[in-house]
């Protein structure tokens, strides 16, 4: 069956218009995106404007909340001494000089007019009575607040630095006794609790003294120091954070200051007393909420608009599929075509069969390799052992030394012990298992693998620092394959510090709550694929040096007992691993299997 091929000349009209409608479309959403854009621009400078001048207006009222608080609790405060100045509790005490009665009156006082402290001073300037016990005794002789109060028979006001660092501000008046001084009343006012109360919204709070000296601060490391040092002493923010800051405020003025790291508006109101002033920084984020909030809807308005729009237009395109249905003939040929390309996949797949079989064959080859290597790397190191104790039984026989060279041949019947363990051990690796799984003491195994290491520790000069807590960490493994995992990572720190002047290899053992820590540290080059780091046959040593398969035994064999193995580069350099393993409780070690490790 033939399909008819359309004409060339309708077809070229056909794509002309719809060239035509993608043009118009594409104008239309052009100008739409056009319009979204000047409108958020506009909305966004207009209500800036007016939300950061709303905000201002806020500020400026607050400030006159505050700076009234803060002058009705000095006038009320102001009245207080001369209260207390004419008390004759305490003028017969100055007079008499008992003070038994003082304190506790003072703090009575204190409580029902509501001040911070009151502290009763003789002539000598020494507090003989305080509402803060802690300061009776302590003499105030050169205190602006005791010497003032003497020259004048007015209450005077005072702003000194107390202990912890803030201003404290007295009012302090002299007490007189027939007409002749004997003491001097200091009050003062407890202004700290505004501090509390400003802290706890968002706006930065000071105020100022007549010479621009911060008194009174939300930010505690503001207070003593002028507006412009404090401005300064606060941490600038990181080239990021202000092109965040400029990304998130675009539309804002110039900032007055930062704080805090933000971009915040300065507004300043006096205070009516000795010139004081009160400082706010209120951040640009409150406005721009809100104007964020608005523009959001804004553009969800246009956002349904363009939905809109595309409604329209896919409605349009219902009546196009009938150009479409003129079309099929050339979905026919690709059919064709399609059918041809199922008969070449259909080919490529019995080629892709016939190469999985073969590759099944390379990696069953490839374990045998792997199983043969790790039998030579692993019977390595006794065999090596073996041989420096056979050279000294000889040394030891041609000096008629038999008792210690049956010692030697004692450690070498160990070893082949060891050899067979090992075999046995690699088994276990082939079938993921152990036989021989029982309480196991850490310290112990950890002692037994460095005696193994011995001949290798005398060859060279290495500094072993250990870390052992003093009771037996009991765990719950195969001893020797254990002993194995630490044989192989202390073989593998003895090479990474091959070469160094200082060579120092430290290990750490801590006992947790529910696992047993094992970490060994060196101060070699470190590690440089900690991904590959696991892989069966990939080492960093030269040919001939390591097959790659000691790290790989490892991580199974720990994982095997229930732990895991990882490794780490050190903060001061060199390579970390860490053993992690399940701790054996004592309600759940056997006594007849258990074993005790020494230090």
């Amino acid at each position: 069956m033939t399909a008819l091929a359309p004409r060339p000349d309708l077809l070229a009209a056909s794509e002309a218009r719809r060239r035509l409608r993608r043009m118009a479309y594409r104008a239309l959403a052009g100008l739409m995106l056009l319009a979204t854009v000047v409108g958020v621009w506009f909305t966004n400078t207009w209500l800036t404007e007016r939300f950061t001048e709303t905000t201002r207006m806020r500020t400026e009222l607050r400030l006159a909340l505050y700076s009234g608080n803060i002058l009705s609790e000095l006038q009320r405060t102001s009245v207080v001494p001369l209260l207390l100045a004419r008390d004759p509790e305490l003028t017969k005490a100055l007079g008499s000089g008992d003070f038994s009665t003082t304190s506790g009156l003072l703090i009575a006082a204190r409580e029902e007019v509501g001040v911070a402290s009151i502290r009763l001073l003789d002539l000598q300037g020494r507090v003989m009575g305080a509402t803060d016990r802690n300061v009776l005794g302590t003499v105030f002789n050169d205190a602006p607040f005791f010497v003032d109060a003497q020259r004048t028979r007015e209450t005077v006001f005072s702003a000194v630095e107390g202990v912890t660092g803030a201003s404290e501000f007295v009012y302090s008046r002299a007490v007189l006794a027939d007409g002749k001084l004997v003491g001097v009343i200091v009050v003062g006012a407890d202004l700290a609790r505004y501090e509390r109360a400003w802290a706890g919204i968002s706006d930065a709070v000071a105020v100022m003294d007549s010479a621009g000296k911060i008194v009174l601060a939300t930010e505690p490391r503001w207070r003593g120091l002028t507006m412009e040092e404090a401005l300064v002493a606060r941490s600038a923010p990181s080239a990021i954070e202000r092109a965040l800051q400029a990304t998130a405020d675009w539309a804002n003025d110039p900032p007055d200051a930062w704080v805090l790291g933000q971009a915040v508006m300065r507004t300043e109101a006096r205070v009516p007393f000795r010139g004081w002033r009160m400082v706010a920084f209120t951040p640009y984020s409150s406005v721009r909420d809100r104007v964020n909030a608005v523009i959001a809807l804004e553009i969800m308005g246009f956002a349904i608009l363009l939905a809109l729009g595309f409604y329209l237009i896919s409605r349009r395109a219902k009546v196009q599929s009938a150009v479409y249905r003129r079309e099929s003939a050339e979905l026919r040929a690709l059919n064709a075509r399609l059918s041809r390309e199922i008969a070449e996949r259909e080919r490529v797949q019995k080629d892709l069969s016939l190469a999985e079989q073969t590759l099944e064959q390379s990696s069953k080859l490839a374990v045998l390799g792997e199983m043969s290597a790790a039998v030579s790397h692993e019977l390595n190191q006794p065999l090596a052992a073996m041989k420096t104790y056979l050279a000294g039984a000889k040394l030891l026989l041609q000096r008629e030394r038999v008792p210690e060279a049956l010692s030697s041949f004692q450690r070498i019947d160990d070893l082949i012990e060891r050899m067979g363990a090992i075999t046995r051990q690699l088994k276990s690796y082939a079938r993921k298992g152990g036989d021989a799984i029982e309480p196991v003491d850490l310290r112990a195994a950890l002692s037994s693998a460095l005696a193994m290491m011995e001949p290798q520790l005398k060859a060279r000069t290495v500094k072993i620092v250990r870390n052992l807590p003093r009771g037996a960490v009991m765990v719950q493994a195969d001893r020797i394959r254990l002993e194995q995992v630490i044989i192989n990572l202390f073989r593998n720190a003895l090479d990474a510090t091959k070469g160094l002047r200082a060579p120092r290899i430290e290990i750490t053992l801590v006992s947790e709550e529910e696992v047993a820590v094992l970490t060994l540290a060196d101060n070699g080059p470190g590690l440089t694929d900690l991904e590959k780091l696991f892989e069966p046959f990939w080492t960093t040593k030269k040919p001939g040096e390591g097959t790659g398969l000691g790290l790989a035994i490892s991580s199974s064999i720990v994982a095997d007992f229930g732990g895991r193995l990882t490794a780490r580069n050190g903060e001061g350099g060199g390579a970390v691993f860490e053993m992690r393993l399940p701790r054996l409780m004592a309600s759940r070690q056997t006594p007849a299997t258990g074993r005790r490790g020494t230090e």
